[in-house]
């Protein structure tokens, strides 16, 4: 079964991602009410936030095994990193506040390097795919294996574009900024390929409008399917 997934993210009001100061308190106050099992983030969003001239090396405390607490609430971390770019940061996401601890999805390309630094250290995988993640394959198990029922997009617009384009995604979330930012590059909440037929166009269904303090609006949509 296929969990509940949600996209949410903070944008101008044209739908720009980059150069305004996102209310990122305010974000995530909106994002916690989800009370999501598992938060899915791009491997290029956490090697943004993480640079790795700012990482400490591992130490044997990396090659420990996690005893899971079933009293933990808190959701799970869930990567996409098919081609093994997060091995010098995945150590000090397993000891963020924010999240129980981390899946790592990959695909059957994946190096064999990889998978087994993945082992020694005791971090969950899921491999679904040949060439790249099979994100649907990934949500089923995510929900077979973990028990998740909803999961909270926090990426870019690469990833957001692959999951509304597999027809994943069950709500959009849009925390609207008093910003107009232009330009033509694609960084927005949105990025895929441009469509060649008018049926890959997404119908959607408003479900919820807040005007917020500071001039924001949260828009949230439910995919029509």
């Amino acid at each position: 079964m296929l969990p509940y997934v949600i996209i949410h993210n903070a944008v101008s009001l044209d739908g720009r991602t980059d150069w305004f100061a996102a209310d990122v308190g305010k974000f995530y106050e909106l994002a916690a009410n989800w009370k999501e099992d598992a938060t899915l983030a791009g491997s290029d969003t956490m090697l943004k936030a993480y640079r790795e001239g700012q990482i400490a090396q591992s130490d044997k405390e990396a090659f420990e095994h996690q005893k899971p607490n079933p009293e933990d609430t808190r959701p799970l971390l869930v990567i996409p990193d098919s081609r093994g770019r997060l091995r010098h940061i995945l150590h000090v996401l397993r000891h963020e506040p924010y999240w129980r601890d981390q899946v790592i999805l990959v695909s059957r390309s994946t190096p064999a390097t990889y998978i087994e630094y993945l082992q020694k250290r005791h971090l969950p995988f899921i491999t679904a795919g040949e060439d790249h993640v099979d994100y649907r394959s990934a949500l089923e198990e995510l929900n077979a294996s973990y028990g998740v029922k909803v999961v909270r997009v926090d990426s870019g617009g690469t990833l957001n574009g692959l999951l509304l384009r597999a027809g994943l995604v069950d709500e959009v979330s849009v925390l609207i900024h008093p910003y107009l930012v232009g330009g033509i590059s694609p960084r927005s909440l949105y990025r895929a390929s441009d469509l060649i037929a008018a049926s890959g166009v997404l119908n959607l269904k408003l479900i919820g409008v807040d005007q917020l303090p500071g001039d924001l609006v949260r828009l949230r949509y439910g995919i029509v399917k």
